[in-house]
C-alpha cells in the first residue's frame, strides 16, 4: 500500500482513516472491536475519535481494544477536544484549562500515554488563539500529544494559527478535518489551496454525504420528491454504473484522490461495510471519471450543506 505523509510531519498514514462516531451510538463494544480488527488487518492505521462521542464511550471502546490487542504502536491515534463534557462553564471550548483537563481524561480513556493527533473539534472565536496554541504546545512539550490539528475550521482561522505559531515558536497545526464530498466542495475555494501551500494534511469527514452517496437510491425516480439527493442522484447513479464500482467506493475514492487530501474518514456500522470499501486503498481515479464527477457538482460549489455544524459558515444551501 502507498502510505501518505500527514502534513509537514514524518507520520505515515493509509489513504483511508477509520471514523468512530458510531461507537457506542449505536454500536455495541463487540461490534466496534470487530471493526477495529478489520480496519487494522486491512491496512488502515489512522483511528479517529473524540472525547465528545457518546460521552467518552467511543474513546473507552478504543482504549480497551488497544489494551486487549497490545497494538498501540500499529495505529495513529487521533482524538479531539472542544465540546461540553460537563455542566460547568469551563467544561467546554478551547481554553487552556479545558484543553489540559480534557487531554488527561482522554489519555485515561484511551489507555495510552500519548495521543498522536490532538484536534480542536471546532473553533472558539471568543478565546485568543495564543491561549489555545500555548496549551497545545504545552501538551506536545510534555510528551502527551505528538501532533496537533483542527476540525471544521475556516481557512482564515487556520492561517491565523499558523502565523501565530511561527511568531511565538508554538507547535504548528499539521492537519485540518473538514466536511467534504461530491455534494459540498466549498473547501476547494480556500482551504484546499491553503493546505497545499502551507503543508497541511486534510482528513475529510462526511465523504459519503451522510448516506446520500451510498447508493440508497439507484434511479432518479426513486429519490424523494424535491430532496437534495434528487438534484444529483440520477447523474451519480450513472457514474457508478460507468465506473463499475460500488457507490460507497466511488464516493470515498473521489475524495481520496482529490488534491490536498491525505485520507478521508469512513465510519462504518458493520464489518461488511468496511470490507466493501477497503479495496479503494489500492485504487486510483482516472481523469475521465474525475471529470465526469465534476458534472454532478462543479468544483468549489455545493448543493447540500455539510458545514451546518460550523456556526461561522454564513452560506446556506
Amino acid at each position: 500500500m502507498h502510505y501518505r505523509t500527514l502534513g509537514r510531519t514524518g507520520l505515515q498514514v493509509a489513504p483511508l482513516g477509520l471514523g468512530t462516531d458510531n461507537f457506542a451510538n449505536p454500536l455495541p463494544e463487540a461490534t466496534a472491536h470487530a471493526i477495529l480488527d478489520c480496519a487494522v488487518a486491512g491496512g488502515i492505521n489512522l483511528i479517529d475519535t473524540s472525547n465528545s462521542y457518546s460521552g467518552g464511550d467511543s474513546e473507552r471502546f478504543i482504549g480497551r481494544w488497544l489494551h486487549a490487542r497490545g497494538c498501540r504502536h500499529q495505529v495513529v491515534l487521533a482524538t479531539k477536544v472542544h465540546y461540553p463534557v460537563g455542566p460547568g462553564p469551563n467544561d467546554r471550548s478551547n481554553s487552556r484549562r479545558h484543553i489540559l483537563a480534557a487531554c488527561e481524561a482522554s489519555l485515561r480513556r484511551l489507555h495510552t500515554d500519548a495521543i498522536d493527533l490532538y484536534q480542536l473539534h471546532r473553533p472558539s472565536p471568543e478565546i485568543p488563539v495564543e491561549e489555545t496554541l500555548y496549551a497545545l504546545d504545552m501538551l506536545v512539550r510534555d510528551g502527551k500529544v505528538r501532533y496537533i490539528g483542527t476540525t471544521t475550521h475556516p481557512a482564515w482561522q487556520v492561517m491565523e494559527a499558523l502565523m501565530v505559531s511561527g511568531q511565538r515558536g508554538f507547535t504548528r497545526f499539521v492537519s485540518e478535518q473538514p466536511p467534504y464530498n461530491l455534494l459540498d466542495r466549498r473547501i476547494e475555494n480556500e482551504l484546499a489551496p491553503l493546505a497545499q501551500k502551507y503543508g497541511l494534511g486534510l482528513l475529510p469527514w462526511g465523504a459519503l454525504a451522510a448516506g446520500l452517496l451510498v447508493g440508497r437510491y439507484r434511479n432518479a425516480a426513486d429519490f424523494p420528491p424535491d430532496s437534495r439527493a434528487a438534484l444529483r442522484g440520477g447523474i451519480y447513479a450513472e457514474r457508478i454504473s460507468a465506473a463499475g464500482i460500488s457507490p460507497a467506493q466511488l464516493g470515498l475514492l473521489w475524495v481520496k484522490e482529490q488534491p490536498a487530501i491525505t485520507a478521508p474518514l469512513y465510519g462504518p456500522r458493520t464489518v461488511a461495510q468496511l470490507e466493501e470499501v477497503l479495496p479503494i486503498l489500492e485504487m486510483t481515479i482516472s481523469d475521465d471519471l474525475r471529470q465526469a464527477c465534476d458534472t454532478i457538482n462543479p468544483p468549489g460549489s455545493a448543493v447540500a450543506n455539510f458545514h451546518n455544524s460550523a456556526p461561522w459558515m454564513k452560506m446556506s444551501v
